[in-house]
């Protein structure tokens, strides 16, 4: 079975989606992208879609999935290159892809990451208090 390239950057993973995405292919980039996240520690995700010209609904869950296990895992998600015609189809599926940060290419997708990871590295979220006591 083909795979996704995931390359390392520093502290971001980046993976480019150059294929139509069929349901195993992308259940495995999910489940490769979650494991690379803890490997390596990185703090930020940016998957560009840009070569990608049709979305279901499927593939907009895993989506919203890589995003959602990413942020538990402390990382950030930015998908960039989205084609209008995707964008329409996403919205016109009610898939409004929540947590799911976007940027019009992947410079703009960098540097939002960047910001994002030196934001949290200037304010770090503060520990959660117990008021039971």
């Amino acid at each position: 079975m083909e795979k996704i390239p995931i390359l390392k950057m520093g502290k971001l993973l980046l993976v480019t989606i150059q294929v139509d995405l069929y349901d195993r292919l992308a259940e495995s980039l999910e489940a490769d992208l979650v494991q690379m996240i803890d490997k390596t520690g990185a703090q930020g995700v940016l998957i560009d879609i840009s070569a990608v010209n049709i979305i279901d609904s499927f593939m907009g869950r895993i989506i919203g999935n890589i995003a959602s296990m990413s942020k538990i895992l402390d990382a950030e998600t930015v998908v960039v290159g989205m084609q209008p015609a995707v964008a329409i189809t996403l919205v016109e599926l009610g898939l409004p892809l929540k947590g799911v940060l976007s940027a019009l290419n992947v410079e703009r997708g960098m540097e939002l990451l960047q910001d994002k990871i030196a934001l949290k590295e200037h304010h770090p979220e503060e520990p959660a208090h117990d008021d039971t006591e």
